[in-house]
């Protein structure tokens, strides 16, 4: 009895996760006690803050996720270090004074000392049987197979195993207890034997998911190493490119105080030379007005009053000179006043900007003509209630692909022009132009006044390319752009909308609308649209939608692409022919102002053209003039 009851004791001391010895036993809220490192490993499996007991499948909430801070096993651990305070005692000898066990017969199921195993190895039935010494047992090396026995029957093993009930059970129990329908009962060592074949295969899937797992983490960390090389290089390349471009923009500054000092420093001489002139001047005045007015005897002898007299007539020569020339100085402030530091915005390029004049420049443009009612009607879709009207001959403006100026005229002819104003080249006179564009391969698109497109050479000579355009009755007056990809847009006042023409002819591939508002001017802007309407400048998507918006209320608004990839827009008020241009990005955001309130003649007329040269001057179209800002 007493053998039996030691047995359920160290039973009872053994993990049921770990199946050894309990260490650090720790009680969850189910009551069921577990090893602190078990724990700590169910806990780190599950990834949160509770346990699920093995056992009884509870959950025990974990503070703070710390397992020590569960309650200890006091009387377990007592129990423990008690046993441990005692030596194994031989297990076969029938004295009460039972030596210390040397050995564990693992088929007997008993510890045996020195003497029986003597005796244990000359009998023949136990020739064979596993023999392990305590020393290996109590270092971990070797764990102990347990031979349960009955507590109904302490002489009885519980040698079988019933898989329904998921225990063991002698033989006994198993033929009374265990008999009904639906119970298996199998041999223990078969149920062992199964089981650790089941955690076999478990441990080679496990293997497998490990390898897996780690071929995947080993992959992982090559990504890492590929993405910590590239931060590395972008990191070396950005270094390089940042030393790179302070040298170049070192130099682009020097260049640019250069330049600077280059062109004011002919304005300051041309002023200073004025000054000089100025003063000898005063300097002249001052000696000969010492020289005879502060004198006051009067000269008596005939040699003394001719050399007075002299002297008078000479102060006489230089005070009669004409008033100082205050529009010399006043030009060359203009000129030297004039020279700005334009800086590169919204742009990919480095540099920090250029030095730029502006000063105007006025260039007459064809001379009007005088139209009858009818043609008038044709042109606005307005009614002009009188018999004789002039209007503009300027219809559209657009730079050329060698970057220059080209003008078209409704009454007839593209008048190109240099980005000092000279008027270079004249094409297709007798053609009545109402939009003009470029394609990238130099090609010429011409939309007319009846709104046909046609497709000229490089060298203005018509293609046989046909477009189904919308007619001035179905669509109203139109505005035509060319984009980076070499499609065609065509925008209809009347009509309210913008259609897409290949370059190869035919029908339109596509249509914007433009809901709620006239496209009275368009321009293409990488990818999007610039609209005109009256006093609203609007940077709209290929589908139409409206992705910014700029208003001016009771002014007239013009927009135009700059060659640093900004939008600039003229404002003209209503009435008094003033022209503001400004810089705006492209989510029209103000940046700065470059001309402001510029007065323009025959400001009646209710529409203009805006566009940049390559060069970077600004040009500005009117009704008869061209405008040219430096």
């Amino acid at each position: 009895m007493a053998e039996a009851l030691k047995t359920v004791i160290s039973q009872s001391t053994e993990c049921p996760v770990c199946l050894s010895t309990f260490t650090d036993p720790k009680i969850l809220s189910c009551s069921h006690t577990f090893c602190k490192t078990c724990l700590d490993n169910l806990l780190e499996f599950h990834g949160n803050c509770q346990i699920r007991c093995p056992v009884c499948r509870a959950v025990t909430q974990v503070p703070n996720e710390d397992v020590g801070k569960l309650q200890v096993n006091l009387a377990l651990k007592s129990l423990i270090e008690d046993m441990e305070g005692h030596p194994q005692i031989c297990t076969n000898c029938k004295s009460n004074d039972k030596p210390h066990a040397d050995v564990y017969c693992q088929d007997c199921g008993k510890y045996l000392c020195t003497s029986c195993l003597n005796k244990h190895s000359q009998w023949e039935d136990f020739i064979d049987h596993e023999v392990i010494a305590m020393s290996e047992i109590s270092s971990g090396k070797v764990s102990v197979r347990r031979y349960r026995k009955c507590r109904k029957h302490p002489k009885e093993d519980e040698d079988y195993f019933c898989s329904t009930c998921r225990r063991f059970t002698c033989f006994r129990c198993g033929m009374m207890e265990h008999k009904d329908e639906g119970h298996q009962v199998v041999e223990g060592a078969a149920y062992e034997g199964k089981h650790m074949k089941n955690i076999e295969d478990l441990k080679s899937k496990v293997d497998k998911q490990q390898s897996c797992f780690q071929k995947y983490i080993d992959f992982i960390d090559e990504q890492r190493k590929s993405v910590d090389n590239a931060k590395k290089q972008c990191t070396s390349d950005i270094n390089k490119a940042y030393d790179d471009a302070v040298g170049q923009l070192t130099e682009k500054r020097e260049s640019l105080l250069i330049e600077v000092k280059e062109t004011t420093e002919g304005v300051e001489k041309e002023l200073e030379s004025m000054k000089t002139t100025a003063q000898k001047h005063i300097n002249q005045l001052t000696t000969m007005a010492e020289m005879v007015i502060n004198k006051t005897k009067v000269p008596l002898d005939m040699d003394t009053l001719a050399a007075h007299d002299t002297l008078c007539e000479e102060l006489r020569e230089v005070f009669d000179q004409k008033n100082p020339d205050y529009e010399q100085p006043k030009k060359s402030g203009i000129k030297g006043k004039s020279v700005k530091f334009k800086r590169n915005v919204g742009v990919d390029e480095l540099g920090l900007g250029k030095i730029v004049n502006v000063v105007e420049r006025n260039v007459a443009l064809p001379t009007n003509k005088t139209f009858d009612e009818k043609d008038v009607s044709l042109y606005t879709n307005k009614i002009v209630k009188v018999k004789k009207v002039a209007l503009p001959a300027m219809s559209c403006m657009v730079s050329t692909p060698d970057g220059r100026m080209a003008v078209g005229c409704w009454t007839g002819g593209i008048f190109i022009s240099s980005h000092d104003g000279q008027l270079q080249q004249t094409v297709l006179k007798n053609v009545k132009i109402d939009g003009v564009g470029f394609l990238s391969d130099g090609r010429c698109v011409v939309m007319d006044t009846s709104n046909n497109i046609t497709l000229y050479t490089p060298e203005y000579t018509q293609l046989n390319v046909m477009f189904k355009t919308l007619s001035r009755f179905e669509g109203g007056a139109s505005d035509l752009t060319v984009d980076g990809d070499d499609q065609i847009y065509v925008s209809y006042w009347k009509a309210n909308k913008i259609r897409v023409f290949p370059t190869a002819g035919g029908q339109a591939v596509r249509e914007i609308p433009c809901n709620g508002y006239e496209p009275r001017q368009i321009t293409s802007y990488h990818g999007s649209l610039i609209t005109k309407s009256h006093d609203t400048i609007r940077l709209i998507d290929k589908q139409g939608a409206v992705q910014h918006e700029l208003k001016k209320p009771d002014s007239d608004l013009y927009a135009a692409v700059s060659q640093w990839n900004t939008i600039l827009v003229a404002k003209v008020e209503e009435g008094e022919g003033l022209v503001s241009i400004d810089e705006y990005t492209n989510e029209l955001r103000h940046i700065r102002n470059l001309v402001t309130d510029y007065k323009i003649k025959n400001h009646f007329i209710y529409w203009y053209y805006l566009q940049q040269y390559r060069s970077g001057e600004i040009a500005f179209c009117t009704s008869d003039s061209l405008y040219i800002f430096r």
